[in-house]
């Protein structure tokens, strides 16, 4: 067993331990390799020393059909830049140990690509949780599904409003980790408001038999955090953790401050939810 495995955090022990602390768990997406790798690091870092209990590393991908504007311009960078799969697996290695669970969402193609048994395995060996499939749904994921297995790496795919009950039930027995519950149809981006037929839909999710549902696309204030929180096992946010260093990312010491202020309002948030 390498250090990294030692330390290896799984997706529902975090989100037992919110749970026992009556909060949704703070769950940060941020692209591996923007501004670049070194940086990108150190971000994650900022946002879990500032309340995030589990870090989503995003995989830079050439054709990200459910990524907004946001995260495809860091993304788009991280790629021109040179950022590859071994470097998501350095990332999730750098991170692992620091008291968060590090998984890495990934379109389909690059873990396909990399070999989803070889990915699985240097995924654990690395320190990760598991991973989150966007657009990989449990019916063409047979090979994902015996791999994970293999190397007890959890497996999150997603739910949207319009699943019907057999959908989700068959969603919920194939995920491992939580069941992503994404709040609208559509891309991801920071929104105004959270679509109001997202209670209903991890309320349905959970009478489907999921343990543990978490909620994204949409949330990035403390205030949404607080009225997702209220109803939902975790809370994930992305496009306002980007936006963040987007905007500061010429500034090192501006970027730290912006990431940490969006983290405290986030965190503050899901822990005043259920107060």
């Amino acid at each position: 067993m390498t250090t990294a495995e030692s330390h290896r955090l799984r997706a529902d022990e975090v989100l037992d331990r919110a749970r026992a602390e009556n909060r949704a768990a703070l769950i940060a997406y941020l692209p591996v390799g923007f501004p670049d790798l070194e940086r990108s690091i150190e971000a994650a870092r900022i946002l879990i020393d500032h309340g995030a209990d589990m870090i989503e590393l995003g995989l830079p991908y050439s054709d990200p059909v459910m990524d907004g504007a946001v995260i495809q311009q860091a993304a788009a960078s991280a790629l021109e830049a040179g950022t590859r799969t071994r470097h998501v697996l350095q990332a999730v290695e750098a991170l692992s140990g620091r008291g968060a669970a590090i998984l890495v969402m990934s379109y389909w193609n690059p873990i396909l690509a990399y070999g989803p048994d070889a990915f699985a395995r240097d995924l654990a060996a690395a320190g990760g949780a598991g991973v989150i499939t966007p657009d990989l749904i449990p019916d063409e994921g047979a090979d994902w599904i015996a791999a994970s297995e293999r190397h007890g790496v959890d497996r999150v795919f997603l739910v949207a409003p319009s699943s019907p009950r057999d959908r989700l039930e068959h969603v919920v027995s194939h995920t491992r980790g939580f069941v992503y519950a994404a709040s609208t149809m559509g891309v991801t981006g920071t929104r105004a408001s959270v679509s109001a037929a997202t209670e209903g839909l991890v309320e349905r999710t959970r009478a489907a038999g999921a343990k543990n549902v978490c909620v994204g696309l949409g949330v990035s204030n403390g205030e949404q955090a607080a009225q997702v929180g209220a109803y939902s096992d975790g809370v994930i946010v992305g496009s306002a953790f980007v936006r963040a260093l987007l905007e500061n990312q010429d500034d090192d010491a501006a970027a730290r401050t912006a990431l940490a202020a969006v983290a405290d309002d986030l965190r503050a948030g899901v822990e005043r939810a259920r107060a």
